[in-house]
């Protein structure tokens, strides 16, 4: 597919109904497709993001920020960023549709989220993930983040290799 027959996406807030079950939606039915994992993923995910949310009710913008890409009123991608503690944040949820992959939505999110990092003044972000995703790992060698920790795991269904990458912002 060129980038000229890619719809256009729109990226905003996470905060309207039906936009955390849609992210958990995304998760387990790319993650099933294309790493066979089974449904504990949307358990997992569905899980921090309820977290997410109830933080949000009691502590506003400083528990972190949702964003969701859309084209044509799909949800075709999200990231999130959210408290660690009060000098760091962790990203959570990146995740991008085949669909509209390799038109630069991966960095555009990635970079929203970092830039809020900045602007919340934490002086590092951290994130999970697993290996095995080579446009993902790309995108965070590219912004500087820097592998820390790799350990298997049996997650989801599968066999992984569970890492962790940071970034310091200051």
């Amino acid at each position: 597919m060129t980038t000229s027959t890619l719809p256009t996406v729109r990226v905003r807030p996470g905060d309207q109904p039906g936009d955390l079950g849609a992210v958990t939606r995304l998760h387990g039915v790319l993650y099933a497709r294309e790493q066979n994992w089974d449904q504990t993923v949307e358990a997992y995910v569905a899980s921090g993001l309820a977290d997410f949310a109830l933080a949000r009710v009691t502590e506003g913008d400083a528990a972190g920020r949702l964003w969701i890409a859309e084209a044509d009123g799909a949800v075709v991608g999200a990231i999130g960023l959210t408290r660690a503690d009060d000098r760091t944040g962790q990203l959570r949820w990146f995740l991008v549709d085949p669909s509209v992959r390799g038109a630069g939505l991966g960095r555009r999110l990635l970079t929203e989220a970092l830039d809020y990092a900045r602007a919340r003044g934490f002086r590092g972000v951290f994130l999970w993930t697993t290996a095995g995703l080579p446009a993902s790992r790309h995108l965070y060698d590219q912004a500087g983040f820097r592998l820390t920790e790799s350990r298997p795991v049996d997650k989801w269904g599968a066999r992984l290799t569970e890492q962790r990458f940071d970034l310091r912002l200051t």
